[in-house]
């Protein structure tokens, strides 16, 4: 593995735009090496493309841009690994919080619809029952598709 690259070998390599890779260079996740004419040209480190990585998988995560540089931060002090466990936990334990309320909404949202579904097709079976002009086509088509 090479120990600098280019912007174009980092959005190949973790499938990015080079926008998305200048956006995490402006909120300071990212510091690459200046080079050039006027200092156009970026190159990246080894620690650099380490912490796109962990960016990467807090996004995955569902974390916050400004979360994940804050526990990626906490690894660049001084090695105090309670510290930074710690950190995490805490990032965690408020990321779960969030994640477990969108899945209770989401969960009552679910059963909203099993609801109306079952209200549509209790009133479905009324309406069909009553119209014979539904039940005709109703058995043509199951004729048709049989």
């Amino acid at each position: 593995m090479s120990s600098t690259f280019s912007i174009s070998d980092l959005a190949a390599e973790f499938d990015l735009t080079t926008r998305a890779i200048r956006f995490y260079e402006d909120l300071g996740l990212l510091q690459p090496e200046r080079t050039g004419p006027g200092g156009r040209n970026r190159v990246y480190s080894v620690r650099d493309r380490t912490r796109l990585k962990l960016t990467l998988r807090a996004k995955r995560l569902g974390l916050s841009l400004t979360e994940a540089k804050d526990i990626i931060d906490t690894y660049e002090s001084p090695r105090d690994t309670g510290m930074q466990l710690t950190k995490f936990l805490e990032v965690l334990d408020v990321h779960r919080s969030r994640v477990e309320a969108q899945m209770a909404d989401l969960q009552a949202n679910l059963d909203e619809i099993k609801v109306h579904q079952r209200e549509a097709r209790a009133l479905l079976g009324k309406v069909s029952g009553q119209n014979p002009k539904t039940s005709k086509a109703k058995a043509g088509l199951a004729h048709a598709n049989g």
